[in-house]
């Protein structure tokens, strides 16, 4: 049969995925003190070894006042760097490409975990010594919702500085190995605070005009990029439609101007500035309800796209990069839900019989039990012993 597009191979720039499924980044919520734990090498491990051509490490705060809850990764020191060296050097020996997102939370920084609540913190959480460091900051001075407390508007000098910290945190990607780096410009994080009218009423050279909030994300990627070897690809996701003011035609202008800056793909999201996720009014999120965003992106835009989003069966992702929908697709929660979905899909879309994407020390013992037991179906493919549930 002819080889489905999810398992053949993709390069970008000089980085070359086995395959064109990606574990999109998850916050994990896990760190001590910015530092990632041995939950992350084990959570990013399973992914690797679970066949995935791209692992992406969660969001990593790029300055201490960026991170969203007490247990957020941080690169905006170079003690960092040999912590999320393992992280890559783990993801590329199980024959993955190493990834990993850059991001700052803005006024939504200073939480506690979602799991705990997810509201502000009014005080210094146990295990925090620098409650004072940890400021709410945002293009403007204008809560994120009703009970959220007022962030301090930067000042034009700090946003300057905010942009050398993006540069500086992408050398230390580079210096930890990884081999794509994305851009966080979504979910109502501070890029994309810069990006919205709803959250910038800013009057000097970063906000007003479309021109003006475009301009932060832009010399984000300036720096980024000038930090960033030309050789590794450059992903930013966005929050194509975010039902405050800005949507699908905004992001695609956007892109048009980030491409030739050096921004390889769209990782196309949506939601946060406001809450969940946009699906439009009255709707729950279903299968490939964010597609359309990327869809839109890889057609009017000079950009590859990326889709993510509800993303739950083999068939399912490899119909959306057989329609041109879009060039990857990426899971998460699916994913959580079933670490070896890449090993599992290309079997079910008859890709392999041998168990090839995953490490020996897996596809010995499942192949061996493929080939002498031929009256077995695995869990994945049906719900119970006989099928019927």
């Amino acid at each position: 049969m002819t080889q489905p597009l999810l398992f053949s191979p993709m390069t970008i720039r000089d980085v070359t995925m086995k395959n064109r499924v990606v574990v999109a980044p998850m916050h994990q919520y896990a760190a001590e003190n910015g530092f990632p734990t041995d939950w992350h090498l084990m959570n990013i491990g399973r992914f690797a070894a679970g066949g995935a051509g791209l692992v992406f490490v969660e969001s990593t705060k790029v300055d201490r006042r960026g991170c969203g809850t007490v247990g957020d990764t941080g690169l905006w020191d170079d003690k960092f760097i040999p912590h999320f060296k393992r992280l890559a050097d783990f993801i590329r020996a199980h024959d993955s490409v190493p990834a990993i997102q850059l991001g700052h939370s803005g006024r939504k920084a200073r939480r506690f975990r979602p799991w705990e609540g997810g509201a502000p913190l009014t005080e210094a959480p146990e295990g925090c010594d620098d409650w004072d460091d940890w400021e709410l900051v945002a293009p403007s001075a204008l809560p994120g919702g009703r009970n959220d407390p007022e962030p301090r508007a930067l000042t034009n000098a700090e946003v300057k500085a905010l942009v050398g910290m993006w540069g500086e945190a992408a050398r230390r990607v580079d210096e930890a190995g990884f081999d794509i780096l994305e851009i966080h410009a979504a979910h109502g994080y501070l890029i994309h605070q810069f990006l919205s009218p709803h959250a910038n009423v800013r009057n000097d050279e970063y906000g007003g005009s479309e021109e003006n909030r475009f301009r932060f994300a832009m010399e984000v990627v300036e720096a980024v990029r000038a930090n960033w070897p030309d050789r590794k690809p450059l992903f930013m996701r966005l929050s194509v439609e975010d039902n405050a003011g800005w949507g699908p035609e905004e992001s695609v202008r956007l892109a048009k101007r980030v491409g030739p800056m050096g921004v390889d793909v769209i990782d196309c999201s949506s939601g946060g500035m406001m809450g969940s996720p946009v699906v439009g009014a009255d709707m729950r999120p279903g299968y490939n309800y964010q597609v359309p965003y990327a869809e839109k992106l890889k057609a009017e835009s000079s950009v590859m796209s990326m889709a993510v989003g509800m993303i739950v069966h083999a068939d399912q992702a490899e119909a959306i990069l057989q329609n041109g929908q879009a060039d990857l697709v990426a899971l998460a929660r699916e994913i959580l839900y079933n670490p070896n979905w890449p090993m599992d899909a290309a079997r079910k879309l008859g890709v392999e019989s041998d168990f090839g994407s995953v490490p020996p020390q897996q596809a010995y013992w499942l192949e061996k039990r493929a080939t002498s037991i031929t009256d077995m179906t695995p869990s994945t493919y049906q719900v119970g012993i006989d099928g019927k549930g």
